[in-house]
C-alpha cells in the first residue's frame, strides 16, 4: 500500500462519544489542511453520530465494531488501514487550539524519536501527567499511599525532552517505529498499553519524546476512575505489565 509522504493518519476510537468526536473533528478541520491528514474513526459500540463523512472534507474511514474491543485492538486495526507515514492515536476528549503536527514532527525528526507527545492540560490550564517514569512497586506505593506524583518537571519548560512513556490520549508515531514493535500489545485491554509500547520502543533502540512547546486540552470525564470493573482491568493490566517486563525495563538516566 502506498504511503503518501507527509500524510498523517489520525486514529480516534469512540465509546458512544459522538458529541466529543464531533467537536474534535471540528478542531481538526479548523486548524489542519485536510489534504495532509486522513481520519480513521472506530465506533467501538453502535452509536448514532451527527456528522457525515462526505462533509468532513478529508479522507475518512469509519470502522463499526459489532462488539466492543480494547484500546490496543482498535488502534492496531486502524493502523492496518492507515496510509500515512505518521500514525497519531488521539482520544475523543482531546481539543486542539492550533495545528499541533508541524512542530511535533520537526522535534520528532530532529531527535530521531519513535513517538512524540505534546503537553496535555486540563480545561483550567493545569498540566496533566501524560509523561511519566516507568512504574516501579515503590513509585506505585508512593502514589497510592502518600499521593505523591504530579506533572513531569520537563513540562514546565519549552524544550523537547525524552520521557520514559507518554499517555495514549495523544501519541504521534513514526509509521516504521510503530510497525517495528508490532503495534500495541492486544493482551492489554484498557490500561498500560501505552506504557508497554514505550518500553518496547526504548528496548528496540528508539526513543520517546515530549514537546511542551505544543499543548492540547484534555476534557477528561473520569467517570470510570472508581468503577469496580475498570479498577479490576487496571489492576490486571498492571500485573501483566510487571510480569512481562520484570527485570528488563529500559534503564534510563533521568539526570
Amino acid at each position: 500500500m502506498e504511503n503518501p509522504k507527509h500524510l498523517i493518519s489520525i486514529s480516534i476510537v469512540s465509546h458512544k462519544q459522538a458529541s466529543l468526536v464531533g467537536a474534535l473533528l471540528e478542531d481538526i478541520l479548523r486548524h489542519i489542511d485536510p489534504q495532509l491528514i486522513e481520519i480513521i474513526l472506530t465506533l467501538n459500540v453502535p452509536e448514532r453520530h451527527a456528522f457525515h463523512v462526505k462533509n468532513l472534507r478529508t479522507s475518512t474511514r469509519i470502522i463499526e465494531n459489532s462488539a466492543a474491543k480494547g484500546f490496543a485492538t482498535n488502534h492496531n486495526a486502524a493502523f492496518k488501514l492507515a496510509r500515512g507515514d505518521w500514525f497519531c492515536v488521539m482520544n475523543p476528549d482531546i481539543r486542539l487550539m492550533c495545528n499541533p503536527f508541524p512542530p511535533l514532527l520537526e522535534e520528532l525528526q530532529s531527535l530521531g524519536g519513535a513517538v512524540i507527545a505534546p503537553a496535555v492540560v486540563g480545561p483550567t490550564g493545569l498540566f496533566e501527567d501524560n509523561v511519566r517514569d516507568f512504574p516501579t512497586m515503590r513509585s506505585l506505593a508512593a502514589k497510592l499511599i502518600w499521593r505523591m506524583g504530579g506533572c513531569h518537571p520537563g513540562l514546565l519548560g519549552n524544550q523537547a525532552f525524552f520521557g520514559d512513556w507518554v499517555a495514549g490520549m495523544f501519541m504521534l508515531f513514526r509509521r516504521d517505529a510503530f510497525g517495528s514493535v508490532g503495534g500495541f500489545d492486544e493482551k492489554f485491554f484498557l490500561y498500560y498499553e501505552d506504557v508497554d509500547i514505550c518500553a518496547r520502543l526504548w528496548r528496540g533502540g528508539w526513543s520517546v519524546v515530549v514537546f511542551p512547546g505544543v499543548q492540547v486540552i484534555h476534557h477528561a470525564r473520569r467517570t470510570s476512575r472508581h468503577h469496580p470493573g475498570y479498577m479490576r482491568w487496571h489492576l490486571a493490566s498492571m500485573i501483566r505489565f510487571f510480569l512481562k517486563h520484570h527485570g528488563h525495563l529500559p534503564q534510563r538516566s533521568h539526570s
